[in-house]
């Protein structure tokens, strides 16, 4: 498997972008620079783009067992090169080991869901009101797939477009973001060339969004772009699908509220939400954003919650037995460390942190927050938990879907019918009772309603995003138009 990441992958070739600019790949927690990179330009797209849409005519009526088998190959590939993905998860986007050893198998689980597609695009015979007629039903690819992939879990991420899209007959064209060139894209280009994909299915343009930004949607070859990323990003992305009329599969920002009933197990409680809110330093779209605890409860709930929050291991993420590293950059950390100050100005409490060492920010808890400060309407990607107290179910609901987001949630109660019922009553895609946020399984529906966007990705679901349908009819017998055509006679 190549581990030169200093050219991108245009039709089966690595190359140097034809931009004039370069982009500097640097390790988030040492500042170390780990490469420097040619950018793209439009010329390159436009190369990509057109190297995708020949190569996808042939893969479209390629046979179910070769896709699968090469499929299978790029899992034997990861599997024999986990060492190396791994390090880079942890060394570009500041993962911790154990977030890392987590991406790695989901990452996994993903293209081994998706070697059963090949054999899923089923289609239907249905009757048809016509005498004589046959009408028959085929699920194609799209053909042409643009990938927009996240820094925050970049392989994961941007594996669960490139699994199922190519799986469908599709080829895919990968824009990684700009601070995980190799994790949300370069290293696909690795795996499935040296699983033996054909050339021009897979490419990846490493470039500024300033210069081929808004082009990755706009070209003529895409059908479909899937993105993930911030709501501000995917509105826009939106709109310009829009204008092209193309599908878009949009996995946005969120605002995850986790609900602690009266009733609540308060160990369980508070184990769930320091994983849910702290995982990966809280910059995961599903983190838990607000924590609701019943008035009744809070000052205990509170105390343990500190209690082991200050217990969290935070610093070098390559350190087996760290629980918070570093985040992506410097400007994440001053936009949350804003957030707080003017939090506290509005009346809230520092219990514990509130401070950062370079891009390190200590896990840090706050009591005395309402839902309006900013902290709480925000989506704060970052290990920040806030504590909102509540007087009954009722305002627990209202407070939960305050906010024009809806990805997901959890509620923890110790009768499960009443957990299940608020749990109902919460606007979101995906939502969890006596569990936490975070959760993402390979044949489950993944993804948001409202601000946190479209479709779903995962199982039969990502079928429906990357394929298309056509009714093609077939007439047996001679029709009779009637007296259109009688009276011709």
């Amino acid at each position: 498997m190549n581990t030169d990441f200093t050219r991108m992958y245009i039709d089966g070739e690595w190359q140097k972008g034809n931009s004039e600019k370069t982009m500097k790949n640097v390790n988030p927690f040492t500042g170390e620079e780990l490469f420097t990179i040619q950018a793209a330009t439009k010329e390159d797209l436009n190369r990509a783009y057109d190297a995708a849409t020949l190569a996808q005519e042939k893969w479209a009526t390629e046979l179910p067992q070769v896709k699968r088998g090469i499929l299978e190959k790029a899992i034997t590939v990861m599997e024999d090169n986990k060492g190396v993905i791994m390090d880079w998860i942890i060394k570009e986007s500041g993962s911790t080991y154990m977030k890392a050893t987590s991406e790695f198998h989901a990452s996994l689980n993903i293209l081994k869901e998706a070697t059963t597609y090949p054999y899923r695009m089923e289609g239907k015979i249905l009757p048809s009101q016509v005498p004589g007629k046959e009408n028959r039903v085929y699920r194609n690819p799209l053909g042409v797939i643009g990938i927009i992939s996240p820094w925050n879990f970049p392989f994961h991420l941007a594996i669960r477009s490139i699994a199922p899209a190519l799986a469908t007959g599709n080829a895919v064209v990968i824009k990684p973001a700009t601070d995980t060139p190799v994790t949300g894209g370069l290293i696909f280009a690795s795996i499935f060339e040296a699983a033996g994909l054909p050339k021009g299915l897979l490419n990846v343009i490493v470039g500024r969004g300033s210069e081929i930004g808004d082009d990755i949607v706009t070209h003529p070859a895409p059908r479909l772009i899937s993105f993930t990323g911030s709501t501000e990003v995917g509105r826009h992305i939106g709109e310009l699908a829009g204008r092209g009329l193309k599908k878009t599969a949009l996995e946005l920002g969120g605002n995850n509220a986790f609900i602690v009933l009266d009733d609540a197990n308060l160990d369980q409680a508070v184990d769930s939400a320091l994983f849910g809110k702290f995982y990966h330093q809280g910059q995961i779209c599903m983190a838990v954003n607000r924590i609701f605890v019943h008035k009744d409860i809070y000052d205990e709930f509170a105390e343990r919650f500190i209690q082991q929050a200050a217990k969290l291991k935070y610093g070098n993420p390559a350190e087996e037995d760290t629980n918070v590293g570093p985040l992506i950059n410097r400007e994440q950390v001053d936009r949350i460390l804003k957030d707080i100050e003017g939090s506290v100005e509005q009346g809230a409490k520092i219990r514990l942190g509130g401070q950062a060492q370079g891009n390190v920010l200590q896990p840090t808890v706050m009591t005395g927050v309402t839902n309006s400060m900013p902290l709480a309407e925000n989506e704060i990607f970052g290990p920040v938990a806030i504590l909102i107290p509540f007087e009954n179910d009722e305002e627990a609901i209202q407070l939960a879907n305050a906010y024009p987001y809806g990805l997901s949630g959890s509620v923890h109660s110790s009768n499960l019918e009443r957990g299940t019922q608020v749990a109902h009553k919460i606007h979101t895609g995906m939502i969890h009772v006596n569990d936490q946020s975070v959760n993402d399984e390979p044949h489950m529906p993944f993804g948001g309603e409202k601000d946190s966007g479209l479709g779903r990705f995962n199982g039969e679901w990502v079928l429906e995003e990357f394929t298309t349908l056509k009714w093609l009819s077939v007439q047996h017998d001679r029709r009779n138009y009637g007296p259109f055509i009688n009276r011709l006679k």
